[in-house]
């Protein structure tokens, strides 16, 4: 929508651009005195403030201005990674650390850390290698891009290369009811 409004506003300005130029300064006499016509005015900005730090939004704002017309506006952004910080200072505050771990691990980057470092995020309540574990069995659960999810592929190919998993290990693979094709 921005793409369109901006190529129509460059558009309308080039349009009314001419191909020669021209004094824009006129001036007059009167009672002996001269009159300069003044300059056309100027778009401003608004201005958007963001003074307080506990606010995880960003001001943007922009002007154009031509000899014909004029347009501002402004906006603010929307940091997630910073509201997620605050979220998980705030519950690992009220003394919820694991809360607050899983939080973080929202992010994809503090969950390829935790992994590596041997500690990977909390699961469902679980910690430690038994959170290891469900990760690894649940891996569409991770944030997308982690390092879990290739080595979940590459584990899932590896149980996969004896055959089909058994329901009970102990006894011998059912055998398949022949087709009309053997």
């Amino acid at each position: 929508m921005f793409r369109w409004i901006g190529l129509a506003t460059v558009s309308l300005v080039l349009a009314t651009v001419t191909a020669y130029s021209a004094d824009t300064v006129t001036s007059a006499t009167v009672s002996s005195s001269t009159v300069v016509d003044k300059t056309p005015p100027t778009a401003s900005s608004p201005g958007i403030v963001v003074n307080n730090n506990d606010v995880c939004q960003t001001g943007l704002t922009a002007a154009l201005q031509t000899g014909v017309f004029g347009v501002s506006g402004g906006t603010t952004i929307r940091d997630l990674n910073c509201e997620r910080i605050k979220l998980a200072r705030s519950v690992f505050g009220m003394g919820l650390k694991v809360a607050g771990i899983s939080i973080l691990c929202q992010e994809v980057r503090v969950f390829d850390g935790l992994w590596m470092a041997g500690s990977p995020c909390p699961f469902m309540g679980k910690i430690g290698e038994a959170a290891k574990e469900e990760w690894l069995d649940n891996v569409e659960m991770s944030p997308v891009g982690s390092i879990i999810r290739p080595k979940a592929k590459k584990r899932a190919r590896k149980d996969w290369s004896k055959g089909p998993p058994r329901v009970n290990p102990g006894e011998p693979p059912e055998q398949e009811a022949p087709t009309a094709l053997d």
